[in-house]
């Protein structure tokens, strides 16, 4: 999701890649579905929340591109080590809140945001 030059008509840095498989979805608990019992957040809500988001160059999902699996999801959002060329770069883009809070300011920038967001399948 990070990086690309699909955005606004260029070229794709990654016109074919690698399709991952699903993970599948996780069965839903009884104490889940009760919603009169508080439900920490973990690790693997998240992930279900953000594994459908499609990334803004390719139809497919994030799980699909395998820019985020389960195991990763830690809270903090971060490039995996050897994962992209700019790796550095952008950890020092997302951990500089001024900066991502002026990002989602750009019209722009948000569209394709919430049009990830929104084609969630």
């Amino acid at each position: 999701m990070v990086g690309g030059g699909g955005v606004g008509g260029g070229l794709l840095e990654n016109a074919n890649p690698l399709i991952y498989e699903r993970s599948g979805e996780r069965p839903v608990t009884e104490g889940e579905e009760d919603e009169q019992v508080p439900d920490s957040i973990d690790a693997r809500e998240i992930f279900d929340l953000i594994r459908s988001i499609n990334d803004p160059e390719h139809p497919l999902t994030l799980e699909e591109l395998n820019v985020v699996e389960q195991v990763r999801v830690q809270m903090d959002v971060h490039i995996t080590p050897g994962t992209h060329a700019s790796e550095h770069a952008v950890n020092k883009q997302l951990a500089d809140k001024e900066r991502v809070a002026a990002a989602l300011e750009n019209t722009h920038l948000l569209e394709v945001v919430n049009q990830c967001l929104s084609a969630r399948s």
